[in-house]
């Protein structure tokens, strides 16, 4: 196993969590040193039983991070190179790793490169760095303030690499690659080839919400995709009591395992948060438990583990309220929530136990009637994972394999000898066995 199997990414959204400014700061104005209180939280994330941090944008922009004008730079609403370089130090000294949030579709207005041609035309250094449209220039999804890179001219592909490789020298340990689906394939395999000479533990995963995700894996060189899909259904599935959905997204994401371990999650920066999303609080653990069991590398948006609140909007400011600003040490969060965050130790502390469960797949055996069950096996040791889940408010029984269980987690009591689960209303079990016979 590499070090990437043994991953799992407490995600921060830093602008928002260290309560910056919402716009890039005037250029007389010293930088904010606020990087350095994320240390403050390393207890925090291994206490949780994570060994990464996921950092989001940090680079200098000139407003939410995603529009970046200097990746070579940190937001001075952030701090500084040091700073950063500080925080990988204590990080790496507690063994936690950090990825950064690289964004290499598209580039803010004041990017040097795109000002450049956009008061010099043609006559420009860079004027193939950018596609003309119309009276304008591509951009992100018809947004007028993210700029498109033209991923086919060379010099880009030069510049992003050269970024990759400047903070793998820094110790960071690999890269979140926004909006990746946008993004031709061929280029993420140059751009990643060339920052892995070198340094060949480094780990790259792209963004991808929709398309054939395997192929920016086997095309596109990235280590792994972010699993929109199984993401979906697991809320979705819960919201409508319909297991039969889940249970497709769990054979799809079978298909995806064979040729690369998908970055899993049930909430990030991007997304309204799974504690506001369910519609009963009881299908968190739900959630969460198969999150912690089926194969992938989990990461945990920060905030969840105390069933934080958060909605987004599509409005201007529609994402502030999932990616809130948080007190400058942990013991500022006060005991709210603190059942929901000792049950993401309880189920983080099964996979810690089961490492080899960020390559398994989940065999099915009852789905429908509210129930969801499913188990799965390490083909090298035998050792085997039991999971039992009642959307509904009524008892019921599911079947898993006869085998000599052993209660892992949850409400209900392992499976008898001969793999039946009874199950509370909105009960769920899972539980280990050394082998099925």
């Amino acid at each position: 196993m590499s070090w990437s199997d043994h991953a799992i990414w407490w995600h921060v959204y830093p602008l928002g969590f260290l309560g910056a400014e919402p716009g890039a700061l005037p250029a007389d104005e010293p930088p904010r040193h606020r990087l350095p209180v994320l240390a403050n939280w390393l207890d925090h994330l291994i206490g949780l039983g994570c060994n990464g941090l996921a950092l989001g944008p940090v680079f200098a922009s000139e407003t939410h991070g995603y529009d970046t004008v200097d990746h070579f730079r940190i937001d001075p609403r952030l701090g500084t190179e040091d700073d950063l370089t500080e925080l990988v130090e204590r990080a790496a000294a507690r063994g936690v790793r950090v990825l950064l949030d690289g964004v290499f579709h598209h580039v803010g207005r004041s990017f040097a490169p795109f000002t450049d041609v956009a008061r010099r035309g043609a006559d420009s250094p860079y004027a193939d760095w950018f596609v003309p449209e119309g009276d304008d220039f591509r951009t992100f999804e018809g947004h007028h303030r993210l700029v498109a890179l033209n991923h086919r001219c060379p010099a880009v592909a030069d510049y992003v690499a050269d970024v990759l490789g400047h903070w793998l020298d820094r110790g960071v340990s690999g890269w979140r690659l926004d909006a990746a689906y946008a993004v031709p394939r061929p280029f993420w395999h140059t751009v990643t080839g060339r920052a892995r000479t070198g340094r060949p533990e480094s780990w790259f995963s792209g963004e991808v919400i929709h398309g054939d995700y395997a192929a920016y894996v086997t095309e596109g060189g990235l280590d792994s995709v972010t699993q929109y899909e199984l993401w979906k259904a697991i809320w979705s599935s819960l919201n409508d009591a319909n297991p039969h959905e889940l249970a497709w997204a769990l054979k799809r994401h079978n298909t995806m395992l064979e040729t690369f371990a998908p970055q899993t999650f049930v909430g990030n920066h991007d997304v309204t948060r799974i504690a506001s999303r369910l519609r009963e609080p009881r299908h968190l653990a739900h959630a969460l438990a198969v999150l912690f069991t089926v194969g992938g590398v989990p990461s945990l948006y920060a905030g969840d583990e105390r069933a934080w609140p958060g909605v987004k909007e599509e409005r201007a400011g529609g994402d502030d309220a999932v990616r809130p600003a948080f007190p400058a040490t942990p013991a500022g969060l006060g005991p709210e929530g603190l059942s929901v965050q000792r049950l993401h130790q309880t189920l983080i502390g099964v996979r810690r136990r089961n490492a080899w469960l960020v390559r398994g797949q989940a065999s099915l055996h009852t789905v429908g009637h509210a129930v969801l069950s499913y188990t799965l096996t390490d083909p090298e040791s035998g050792r085997a994972v039991s999971v039992a889940l009642n959307y509904g408010s009524e008892p019921a029984t599911a079947t898993v394999p006869a085998a000599p269980w052993t209660h892992a987690a949850g409400d209900a009591a392992a499976p008898s000898g001969a793999g039946s689960v009874s199950l509370p209303p909105f009960g769920w079990n899972i539980a280990t066995a050394p082998r099925i016979p």
